[in-house]
């Protein structure tokens, strides 16, 4: 079990990109959850198999979208860290 935090950086808010990101957690059996940060940016917390979250990281960073990913993400950071034993499902917050 590993995890992710991913800091998204574009015009991610508002546009329904929690939703995806949480639809496509949830396909890929990752937990965690997307919030907005008062920045603008997406922060999104991804923990399960390595492959699923990387995955996760893949999909959300892929120009052009094969999902129909909302918005336009200009760039990402990810910061691999220590699993979280108080993660449930996958949360919009």
């Amino acid at each position: 079990m590993d995890k992710a935090t991913i800091w998204v950086h574009g015009r991610v808010q508002g546009v329904g990109f929690r939703w995806w990101t949480r639809s496509r957690a949830l396909e890929l059996g990752v937990i965690g959850y997307a919030r907005n940060l008062t920045d603008g940016r997406v922060e999104v917390c991804a923990q399960g198999e390595r492959s699923a979250v990387e995955a996760l990281e893949s999909l959300i960073t892929e120009f052009p979208s094969t999902t129909r990913r909302p918005g336009r993400v200009a760039s990402v950071t990810t910061q691999w860290g220590t699993p979280r034993t108080d993660l449930q499902g996958f949360e919009e917050r």
